[in-house]
């Protein structure tokens, strides 16, 4: 079974416990039409620690209007019209598709590439067993309909979406009775880190307690904190868009991280993790000796003879917690000294009698 089937397979109550996510590396478009790049990048984002190599496939007639306006910061990607970016960028189609998903198995990493119209989300049906639906597409139901009919793991991002607008693709989705991931993601490119609003992957949870949780990232990578914060907040996926250059000018390089970055993202979340340590609450072994030291004994206040009834005013409480607990002291008050308790001893039940 492949990995994202078996995250989708764990109870939702998973979602509740922080774990290291399922990340999927956004390659996109970023081969820029290089089936030998495109393989490159699927390699590097194995080697970072990536668990999906995830694509794009659209033709620009298809996808937008000749009219479409550009709505990501154009410093940046200087092309001002979607059509003519949709354009530049759509030279792979099913055959290619299919060529990379065959060379991510032999990389043994898993395949993923977004729909953006009928055509290409029934041959990628073919070739994979979990859909992502882009947050653009949120709106679109008979898309969202269609590829829910195929059964198969929906994973649906959440970008510039109200509540309304969520819990509405989500009912499309559920009278398929197909299983679902619901990625917080803010439309901006690139989004700026006081934008990242990662408090919804929380009320995302409380609206949605029955469905996976995850995270889409726009944030250029720096430290990766955005994503491992998301991660800490519960997000079980991870996506992200992937470069082989973050130097490189437009498309979606410039917020994209490299395999160094996805390095750095999975070392600092052992990190995390294994600080966070368990979600149970029960001591640990690491605190045995504070249990037994640090913890206090009833202790003889005074003098008491054998055969002498123990009072409340013979009593006090001090460490270390080798003898009776301070919580059974009114069992001890009445019993019978059964030998000479010196002041300051620390009590045993073997001293007393009833």
């Amino acid at each position: 079974m492949q990995k994202i089937k078996r995250v989708f397979s764990q109870s939702c109550s998973w979602k509740r416990t922080v774990v290291n996510p399922y990340v999927i590396a956004e390659i996109g478009v970023n081969h820029e039409g290089d089936m030998e790049l495109a393989k490159r990048l699927i390699r590097e984002a194995k080697e970072g620690g990536a668990d999906a190599a995830k694509f794009q496939t659209y033709k620009a007639s298809t996808l937008a209007s000749k009219d479409s306006p550009a709505y990501w910061d154009t410093s940046k990607e200087k092309t001002t019209s979607q059509y003519l970016l949709f354009k530049k960028h759509e030279g792979f189609w099913q055959e290619e598709m299919v060529a990379l998903q065959q060379y991510c198995k032999e990389v043994d990493i898993e395949f993923m590439s977004t729909p953006f119209d009928i055509e290409s989300a029934n041959f990628l049906n073919e070739i994979m067993d979990v859909f992502k639906i882009s947050s653009s597409d949120l709106t679109n139901k008979p898309f969202i309909e269609h590829i829910s009919r195929f059964g198969k793991p929906i994973i649906l991002s959440t970008g510039a979406s109200d509540l309304f607008e969520i819990q509405e693709a989500v009912s499309w989705i559920r009278k398929y009775d197909t299983p679902l991931a619901l990625l917080h993601c803010v439309l901006n490119y690139p989004t700026a880190e006081e934008n990242a609003n990662l408090g919804m992957i929380s009320a995302l949870q409380e609206k949605f307690p029955e469905y996976l949780i995850g995270y889409s990232d726009h944030v250029p990578p720096g430290d990766m904190k955005v994503c491992e914060t998301a991660a800490i907040l519960g997000s079980v996926i991870i996506e992200k868009h992937f470069t082989h250059d973050k130097s490189l000018p437009g498309n979606d390089h410039y917020h994209a991280m490299d395999k160094y970055d996805l390095m750095k993202f999975r070392s600092a979340m052992e990190r995390s993790l294994e600080i966070l340590g368990s979600f149970t609450v029960e001591a640990l072994l690491s605190e045995a000796p504070a249990r037994l030291n640090a913890r206090r004994s009833l202790v003889l206040a005074n003098n008491i003879k054998q055969g002498q009834q123990i009072n409340e005013s013979d009593l006090t409480f001090k460490r270390p917690a080798t003898g009776i607990s301070p919580k059974y002291i009114e069992d001890v008050v009445g019993k019978i000294a059964l030998r000479d308790i010196s002041e300051d001893e620390v009590l045993k039940w073997n001293m007393l009698d009833d």
